[in-house]
């Protein structure tokens, strides 16, 4: 059953008896939970090695051993299993959707790296949520303003305004 998650352990250990057995019923229980050693790397707030639950999920981790830094990626965190990166997590799609799909458990050894923010881009006014936001690949406005939860109804579409701060600190006024 190594590397197998309870719930498989219990559905295969289920399946295997009742194929064998006529009226047994199987209760899997754990009676002792192992630790696991991890490392967190990069932007975080305590770098370092920690051992935490065997049923330890991506997410969780990250909160309960002090979280990311204003100057880490919300956006490309990275799930690393001996020289591979098994799973990005956008905590984005966490937070503004409840996607939960790469919120993956951890294993023995895992790295969780967190690379520096990336582009960033400052949404304000007549919006649900002005904030600042990190930018992913090729974000749109209108991607911009769903990040944002939209427009509010005050909103005057005709006298909206980009302005871009370009690497030299000059102003740009796109529209």
């Amino acid at each position: 059953v190594a590397g197998l998650t309870f719930e498989d352990v219990q559905v295969l250990l289920k399946e295997t008896i009742s194929s064998t057995r006529v009226g047994i019923k199987v209760v899997v229980t754990l009676e002792r939970l192992r630790t696991i050693q991890i490392m967190m790397l990069g932007e975080v707030v305590q770098p370092g090695t920690y051992t935490v639950s065997g049923l330890s999920s991506l997410v969780n981790t990250l909160i309960s051993t002090g979280g990311i830094k204003r100057s880490g990626s919300l956006r490309q965190i990275m799930l690393k299993r001996g020289s591979k990166t098994i799973a990005e997590l956008d905590l984005y799609d966490l937070l503004l959707k409840g996607d939960t799909s790469n919120n993956t458990y951890l294993r023995q050894g895992d790295v969780i790296f967190i690379p520096p923010i990336g582009e960033t881009v400052s949404v304000a006014g007549e919006v649900n949520r002005p904030a600042i936001y990190e930018l992913k690949a090729e974000e749109t406005v209108s991607d911009l303003i769903a990040l944002a939860g939209g427009l509010l109804a005050t909103a005057a579409k005709d006298k909206t305004q980009i302005e871009r701060i370009n690497y030299d600190g000059s102003y740009i006024l796109l529209q």
